[in-house]
C-alpha cells in the first residue's frame, strides 16, 4: 500500500519496545539470583538480544559402517531428525570411516518432541536409501552448556536397530547439547529455520562476519617521456598517456607541441585493494588523424610502489617501454636489443588518506589507509538485531508470497550478516554485533534483504531484494544507554513510498574515554592529507565510484557472497543521480533553516511598525540599556544563547533519528517523478518521455539560473560601489563615506548608534511606503549581466 492510501502517519514512525535483553539460566532457572541481566552489566557478551535457545547435534564421524550387500562399498549420510525437522550432512561415496564434522541446531521453540533421532543411511542411486542404524536422545537428558564453558566433548555411539532392541555394525561419533545462539557452534550450524534451503543455499543462509578490503589510493605522477618515435618517421609524434588499473582508465592531456621528448607533470589517482591483482598498465599513444597509434607499453605491479605516510615526496623512477606495433615490418630484426622509449613517473601508494568507499553524508570510518596512524578508540557500539514484524511477502513460492529474510549492518571495514529466517513475516535473528568506534560522528547503517538464493525457490528473482535500510549518527546517542526500538522499514519504489514492516534493534555506545572523545570534536573530519593536497570533486566522485565497485566484487566472491546488490545499496552508490524529489526535499531542507531568520525578521517588522505597542516599548527600553552600556551587548548574546540552549534541554529528542517521509518529500511525490527516479541511466524510455523530462529539467534548472544570476548581481553591486562602473554613483558613495567618517569622528558612536536605532524603530506614522534611500540606491548600480550573451 502506497502513502498515498494509507492515513495512519504512525506507522511511518519510531516505536519504543520493551524486550527482555539478557541472559537466563534455561528450564526458568535464575542467574546471579537477579534473573535478567541489568542494564548496567557489560561483561555479558549477549545482553543486548533475547536469549534463545537451540538444541545442538555435532555429527563428527563414523567407523567400522557395513558395507553394501550388492556393491561391497558403502555411501554414507547421516539424517538429524528432532519433531518435524531433518536435517542432513552431505554422503560420501565408497567410504566406511567418513569424517562429516558438521553441526545441526534446532531451535528449542518450535520444537516439542520428546526424543531426538541420529540415522545413518546408505545412499542409492535408484532404490530407496539403506538403512544402516541409529542413536536416539532423551531430550531432558540433554545437557546444557553456557559459554565460556568448554566444548562438549563429542562420544561414540554404538548404531541401533529400528526398535532399539539390538546393537548393529558401526558406531558414530556425536555430541549433543542444548546451548544459545551465543555458542561459538552457532554460525557455522545447519538450522532448522532455514531447513528448506538446498545445495549451496544452505551456506547462504549462515550469518557471517566480514571485512571490506583494504583499500589505497595510488597516485601516478606522469612527468615526461624520451625518445618517443612514430610509425611515421617524417612526423614528430605528438603524445599522451593512458593509464589503466584494473576497470579504472585515466589519461593525461596531450602534449601541445609534437616533440619526441614530451613533457606532462601530472597526477592520475586510482583506488587499489589488497592484495594487489592487477597491474599499473601505462601505454604511450601518439595521435595521428586517422587513429590513436600505440607507442610503447609497460606493465607494473603495485606491490613495487612505496607506500607514503604523510606529504614528503617520493623519489622518481625511469621506466623502459616495450617497444609496439609498428617494428613488425622488421622481421626477426623485432627481437634485438634497441634503444627504448623511457618514462619517467613518481609512483606511490598513499597511505595518509582515507579512502572513501561510501556517501560522505553516511560516513561510518575516517581512519587513514596505514594502520600505524590510527589512534586509539573512543567506544564501543554494541548493536543486537533482534527481529521484524509484518514484513510483506517478497516473492512467490508454490503460489503463496514468501519472504526470506535476513539483516546486514555496516560499520567501519566491519561488515555482519544474519542467517536467514525462510519463509517468516515475523523472523526472530537475535544476534549480537560488537564494533570499536574511533569517531562519533559517524554512521552505523543497517539493511534488511529477501535472500533469494537458497537452492529451492527457483521462481524467485535473481538478486535478493530490498526491504528497507534503518541509519543511526552514533553521535546523536547518549553513551551507556541502551536504546530498544523499532523502525519503520521504508523503501521508495515507483509506485510511492512503501513500509514493508518493522525492524526492532537494540543498541548501545558505550565511552571508554570521555577526554578523547571530547578532544576529536576540534579536529579535522578526515586525516590531514585530505586538506594538505586535496582531490578536487570529480576526483572524489570518480574515486569513491571506483572504491564502491572494488569493495562490491570483494565482498561478492566471500562464501557465501555478500551480493554486489547488497552493498551497493547499503553504501548508496545511486545517491549522486539526478532526482527531482531528493531536489525538492533539499530546496525545503534550505527554506525550512531559514524560517528561524525569517520568524525574526517578521517580529523585528512587527515591533517597527508597533503591532504591540508592549513589546515595541520593552525593545526600546532595552536599546537604550545597550547603548549605555555598550560593553553588555556580546556578553548579552551569549547569556541568551546559553538560556535558549538550557530550555531547549528539557524538549531534547529521546529517540535516535529515522528515516522521515515527509523530510524526504516521498508521501507527495508525483507518479512521473518516481519513474523518472527508478529509470535507468543512460535512460531507457521512449523519446516522447525522455523530451517531455528534459523539457521539465530544463525549466527548474533555468529558474536555479535565474536564482544564481540574482545572487552574483548583488555581489556584483557591491563591488561597483567603489569600481567607478558608474561614475557617479561611486561619486556619490565617496562623498557619503568621508561626510560618514568625519560625523562618526566628531559625534560619539554612541549617539550614532542611538540615532540610526531610534530611527529604524519609529512609529508607522513617521513611515514612507515608498523604499528606503539606502535600497533605491543599490538596486541602480550596474551588474555585470549587462555583459551577459
Amino acid at each position: 500500500m502506497g502513502s498515498q492510501a494509507n492515513p495512519n502517519q504512525d506507522d511511518y514512525k519510531l516505536k519504543d519496545t520493551k524486550p527482555e535483553l539478557g541472559e537466563r539460566w534455561p528450564h526458568g532457572g535464575v542467574r546471579g539470583g537477579g534473573g535478567w541481566i541489568s542494564s548496567e552489566r557489560i561483561t555479558s557478551t549477549y545482553d543486548l538480544v533475547e536469549q534463545m535457545y537451540y538444541v545442538y547435534v555435532r555429527v563428527v564421524k563414523a567407523r567400522d559402517l557395513p558395507p553394501n550387500q550388492v556393491t561391497g562399498s558403502s555411501d554414507p549420510y547421516v539424517e538429524v531428525k528432532l519433531g518435524n525437522y531433518k536435517g542432513k550432512t552431505q554422503h560420501f561415496e565408497k567410504r566406511t570411516n567418513p569424517e562429516w564434522k558438521q553441526v545441526f541446531a534446532f531451535s528449542k521453540d518450535k520444537i516439542h518432541a520428546s526424543f531426538l533421532e541420529v540415522f545413518v543411511r546408505d545412499r542409492e542411486m535408484v532404490a530407496r536409501d539403506d538403512y544402516l542404524g541409529r542413536v536416539v536422545f532423551n531430550m531432558n537428558e540433554v545437557p546444557t552448556r553456557v559459554p565460556p564453558d568448554s566444548p562438549l566433548a563429542p562420544q561414540w555411539y554404538r548404531l541401533e536397530d529400528r526398535r532399539g532392541e539390538h546393537k548393529l555394525r558401526g558406531e558414530i561419533m556425536l555430541a549433543v547439547w542444548m546451548g544459545t545462539q551465543a555458542d561459538e557452534a552457532f554460525p557455522d550450524a545447519w538450522h532448522s529455520d532455514a531447513a528448506t534451503a538446498r545445495g549451496e543455499g544452505v551456506f547462504s543462509a549462515r550469518s557471517k562476519v566480514y571485512v571490506s578490503p583494504k583499500l589505497w589510493y595510488l597516485r601516478v605522477n606522469v612527468i615526461e617521456a624520451h625518445d618517443v618515435e612514430s610509425a611515421d618517421k617524417s612526423q614528430l609524434p605528438q603524445v599522451f598517456v593512458k593509464a589503466q588499473v584494473g576497470n579504472q582508465i585515466l589519461k593525461t592531456n596531450m602534449c601541445p607541441t609534437k616533440t619526441t621528448n614530451p613533457f606532462w607533470n601530472e597526477d592520475l589517482i586510482f583506488v587499489a585493494a589488497e592484495p594487489f591483482e592487477e597491474k599499473l598498465v601505462l601505454t604511450v599513444e601518439n595521435k595521428t588523424p586517422s587513429r590513436d597509434e600505440t607507442v610503447g607499453r609497460i606493465q607494473l605491479p603495485l606491490n613495487v610502489f612505496e607506500k607514503r605516510l604523510d606529504h614528503r615526496p617520493i623519489h622518481s623512477r625511469w621506466f623502459n617501454l616495450e617497444k609496439f606495433g609498428f617494428g613488425a615490418l622488421e622481421g626477426d630484426k623485432r627481437m634485438e636489443h634497441k634503444f627504448s622509449t623511457r618514462i619517467h613517473l613518481r609512483a606511490c601508494l598513499e597511505g595518509a588518506y582515507h579512502v572513501l568507499d561510501e556517501s560522505s553524508m553516511y560516513i561510518s570510518d575516517q581512519r587513514p589507509t596505514e594502520r600505524q596512524l590510527w589512534k586509539q578508540p573512543i567506544g564501543i557500539l554494541e548493536v543486537g538485531i533482534l527481529s521484524a514484524q509484518g514484513l510483506l511477502p517478497m516473492k512467490t513460492v508454490d503460489g503463496k508470497g514468501a519472504t526470506d529474510a535476513y539483516c546486514v549492518a555496516k560499520y567501519g571495514q566491519k561488515w555482519v550478516r544474519t542467517r536467514t529466517i525462510v519463509n517468516s513475516s515475523g523472523p526472530k535473528w537475535n544476534e549480537q554485533y560488537t564494533w570499536e568506534v574511533y569517531d562519533p560522528c559517524t554512521v552505523i547503517t543497517l539493511g534488511a534483504f529477501d535472500n533469494c538464493h537458497l537452492g529451492g525457490n527457483d521462481s524467485g528473482p535473481g538478486k535478493d531484494s530490498r526491504i528497507g535500510k534503518v541509519r543511526i549518527r552514533l553521535s546523536t546517542l547518549e553513551t551507556d544507554r541502551i536504546y530498544a526500538h523499532s523502525y519503520p522499514l521504508l523503501v521508495l519504489q515507483p509506485s510511492g513510498v512503501k513500509k514493508m514492516g518493522e525492524l526492532q534493534l537494540a543498541f548501545r555506545f558505550t565511552c571508554l574515554s570521555l577526554a578523547n572523545m571530547m578532544y576529536l570534536y576540534w579536529h579535522p573530519l578526515l586525516p590531514k592529507m585530505h586538506y594538505l593536497h586535496p582531490f578536487t570533486v570529480n576526483q572524489l566522485d570518480f574515486l569513491r565510484f571506483q572504491a564502491m565497485n572494488i569493495v562490491a566484487s570483494r565482498l561478492a566472491r566471500a562464501e557465501p557472497p555478500l551480493r554486489k546488490e547488497v552493498v551497493e545499496y547499503m553504501l548508496d552508490i545511486d545517491s549522486h543521480m539526478w532526482s527531482m524529489r531528493r531536489s525538492k526535499a533539499n530546496f525545503f531542507r534550505i527554506v525550512s533553516l531559514f524560517s528561524g531568520a525569517i520568524s525574526i525578521s517578521k517580529w523585528l517588522g512587527e515591533v517597527c511598525h508597533w503591532k504591540n505597542p508592549i513589546t515595541s516599548v520593552l525593545v526600546h527600553v532595552l536599546f537604550f540599556i545597550l547603548i549605555c552600556f555598550p560593553e553588555l551587548i556580546l556578553p548579552t548574546i551569549f547569556l541568551y544563547m546559553f538560556l535558549i540552549g538550557i530550555w531547549n534541554f528539557w524538549f531534547r529528542p529521546r529517540h535516535p533519528p529515522h528515516m522521515d517521509i515527509k523530510l524526504s518529500w516521498a508521501e507527495a511525490v508525483h507518479p512521473d517523478e518516481l519513474d523518472e527516479e527508478f529509470d535507468t541511466f543512460p535512460t531507457s524510455k521512449a523519446q516522447d518521455v525522455t523530451r517531455m523530462r528534459y523539457d521539465r529539467l530544463r525549466s527548474v534548472a533555468g529558474r536555479i539560473q535565474t536564482v544564481i544570476g540574482d545572487m552574483a548581481t548583488q555581489g556584483e553591486r557591491f563591488q561597483a560601489l567603489l569600481s567607478w562602473r558608474d561614475p557617479r554613483a561611486t561619486s556619490l558613495f565617496i562623498v557619503f563615506c568621508l561626510v560618514a567618517a568625519v560625523v562618526l569622528y566628531v559625534i560619539p558612536f554612541r549617539i550614532v548608534i542611538l540615532g540610526a536605532g531610534l530611527f529604524v524603530l519609529r512609529h508607522p506614522r513617521l513611515r514612507s511606503k515608498q523604499p528606503s534611500v539606502p535600497s533605491n540606491f543599490f538596486r541602480r548600480l550596474p551588474a555585470r549581466a549587462d555583459s551577459m550573451l
